[in-house]
């Protein structure tokens, strides 16, 4: 029996690539959709926000010359090439899903309309929430905690390269320990890095859990929904 009836998945840019350099990877894609398949036929209902670093990050972009706001302009247009993508693969093994814009770009994809979005989640269609939340200096961090409190997912599944989080960087530090719980607050405590701070706070002021998980291993997605103990939850 399933323990979440609606969640939001935040997917970073970056786990697009692969083991590539750059650009999106079309195996890790086509994992990713099948793991998403397999949230569907559980009866999950699945709205996904994916980030663009893998094409083009705002911020970054400043270092180069770009003024910020056509930076992150431009970092909104790497999510929607995201999602597009997304929905190409998840098509290919029949898995209905639309692709709801924050600003205005018919025909690639529909204006975002809460409304519609949760009458296309009730009707079994994924729906990728692309473009951020419209506006610069937002990042995909806010954009999934907004859209998920809007949507009224249980849930922000954030899927990661680790496997929850940490006391330190697993990656640096061998000694870091993982924790199975812990609250808003003592992630603010211990200044760990989960999602940006004005995601952060609207999760916590909103009592929207997040779950962190490894979502590089194949048939962790379905484990977490299931209610398996397999990475990090985040709650008040």
């Amino acid at each position: 029996m399933i323990k979440y009836k609606r969640i939001l998945l935040k997917l970073s840019g970056e786990s697009l690539m692969g083991n590539e350099a750059y650009g999106i990877s079309s195996e890790r894609l086509n994992e990713y959709a099948e793991q998403i398949k397999d949230l569907l036929k559980a009866g999950t209902q699945v709205g996904i926000v994916i980030g663009g670093g893998n094409i083009f990050r705002g911020i970054s972009g400043v270092t180069s010359g770009f003024d910020r706001v056509k930076g992150d302009q431009m970092g909104m247009l790497a999510t929607v090439i995201n999602s597009l993508a997304l929905q190409s693969s998840l098509s290919n093994i029949g898995v209905r899903s639309v692709v709801s814009t924050a600003v205005r770009m018919e025909p690639v994809g529909e204006l975002y309309n809460r409304d519609k979005v949760i009458d296309y989640l009730e009707s079994g269609k994924v729906v990728i929430l692309s473009g951020g939340t419209g506006n610069p200096f937002f990042t995909t961090d806010t954009a999934s905690a907004l859209r998920a409190v809007e949507i009224g997912a249980e849930i922000i599944l954030k899927g990661t390269r680790v496997d929850g989080v940490y006391s330190a960087d697993p990656e640096k530090d061998p000694k870091a320990t993982r924790y199975n719980k812990i609250s808003f607050n003592e992630v603010i405590k211990k200044e760990l890095n989960v999602m940006d701070l004005t995601a952060f706070t609207m999760c916590k002021e909103n009592n929207l859990p997040i779950y962190v998980f490894d979502m590089n291993k194949k048939g962790n997605l379905i484990k977490v929904v299931n209610g398996e103990d397999i990475g990090t939850l985040v709650s008040n």
